[in-house]
């Protein structure tokens, strides 16, 4: 009996879990968006800056997705901190050859984040090239989403929600209440869009350098909370105080991030002449 009950919990805290996933919440998602339409060159931002309000409308999606299906979990996160030691050399960054070294159930089950941004950026750029213009709304939108994610520091551990380190909902008031309190005074000034060589490798780069924010956020989480009976506006003052910086440089560079993607993938189809609307 007692076997089953942990069970249930156990099933009920992942469910939990994978509906929270991820410090970005839709605000912060829609925020890189935005920005990242700014980053484009001229030629490729009208065409963006015509469809702006559809991209952006469609970039949470995936959200939506995940909460109707936990085991799209996978798309969203990748626990680095399983291949230890850091910098992680000990994960091929190409899928099969991941594969063929951990198996899949495991690669599977510790996230396959850059590779499914790579497969979008795969995806947008044959979009480009069939000039299917609805696909290429829909994949710059999906796109977005997961090259955001890729920024994220709590999608590349296993203390997603802070579980692991008594911290639970950290990832929401990290990348979702700090965003609604405070994104009206952010300084975002996204860099221009650049070509990306290697789609999979540049999201790995991002994965790499958001976990490397991962400890000096949940520290500051804990100062934040020292003597406060509960996450009142004076916690988030001073979380904001400690963390602002590493959450405004995380949001910009996915937005650079996110451009860059886009302006590759035109690229990479060959700079089709594209419609203004």
């Amino acid at each position: 009996m007692r076997t089953g009950l942990r069970s249930i919990a156990a099933l009920a805290i992942s469910l939990l879990l994978a509906a929270n996933v991820g410090a970005w919440g839709a605000s912060a998602e829609r925020l890189i968006a935005s920005k990242a339409f700014d980053t484009l060159p001229p030629d490729l931002r009208a065409f963006y800056d015509a469809n702006r309000d559809r991209i952006t409308a469609m970039v949470t999606d995936p959200m939506d997705s995940l909460a109707n299906n936990p085991k799209e979990l996978r798309y969203h996160v990748i626990y680095l901190n399983r291949y230890q030691p850091f910098p992680f050399d000990s994960l091929p960054r190409t899928y099969k050859k991941a594969v063929g070294k951990y198996g899949l159930s495991k690669i599977e089950a510790n996230g396959v984040l850059p590779w499914q941004i790579g497969v979008y950026s795969a995806k947008l750029t044959d979009a480009f090239k069939q000039r299917n213009w609805d696909d290429v709304r829909l994949n710059s939108a999906l796109l977005a989403y997961y090259v955001a994610e890729a920024h994220d520091p709590f999608n590349t551990t296993d203390n997603t929600e802070g579980q692991r380190t008594d911290q639970l909902g950290v990832n929401n008031r990290f990348g979702t209440n700090l965003v609604d309190r405070f994104s009206l005074f952010f300084p975002m000034h996204a860099n221009d869009a650049y070509y990306i060589n290697d789609p999979t490798d540049n999201a790995f780069e991002d994965c790499l350098s958001a976990h490397s924010w991962l400890q000096i956020v949940l520290l500051a989480d804990r100062r934040s909370r020292a003597g406060l009976p509960d996450y009142t506006d004076e916690y988030y003052d001073r979380f904001y105080n400690q963390v602002g910086a590493v959450l405004i440089r995380q949001l910009t560079d996915a937005a650079t991030s996110v451009g860059a993607y886009w302006l590759t993938a035109w690229t990479n189809a060959g700079k089709p002449s594209l419609p203004q609307h």
